[in-house]
């Protein structure tokens, strides 16, 4: 019985990345990365989630020129401004089959993030570990 649970966990997941990853052009996609997203969800290989209903940050990604931008953790402040950190992690834009891929490099590390899918509000990226992070566009909170 795990064996058909897991089986089908994993299909699930499949199914879901290749419905969403082939339905959009990739230069249409670049249009509506740069701003404030807030993770929803990850969904890991093996199709486990974990939901985020509260975030202390947000990401604020920046297309910068036409193949360059950067995306840097911002901790929004209730009087609307936000705490930036230090760290800028700079990828570049590329369209390779189809896709839109990110290509990060830091100090530390270098990985790349494929855009599944992305519109006014929401944002979808899978890792080259096929981990799946859905965002969704990060309204501030204002207290009068």
């Amino acid at each position: 019985m795990k064996f058909l649970n897991y089986s089908m966990k994993k299909a699930y997941y499949l199914l879901f990345v290749l419905l969403i990853g082939c339905s959009k052009n990739p230069e249409d996609l670049k249009q509506h990365l740069t701003g404030y997203w807030e993770i929803s969800e990850v969904i890991l290989k093996d199709g486990t989630k974990k939901q985020y209903s509260i975030n202390e940050t947000i990401d604020y990604i920046e297309i910068t020129e036409d193949t360059l931008g950067f995306r840097k953790k911002m901790k929004p402040n209730f009087n609307g401004t936000y705490e930036t950190s230090k760290d800028t992690e700079h990828f570049v834009v590329k369209i390779e089959k189809d896709s839109l891929n990110l290509y990060y490099k830091t100090p530390f590390s270098s990985w790349k993030e494929t855009v599944l899918h992305a519109s006014k509000d929401k944002l979808q990226v899978i890792n080259q570990n096929k981990v799946l992070y859905l965002y969704k566009r990060y309204t501030p909170i204002t207290i009068d």
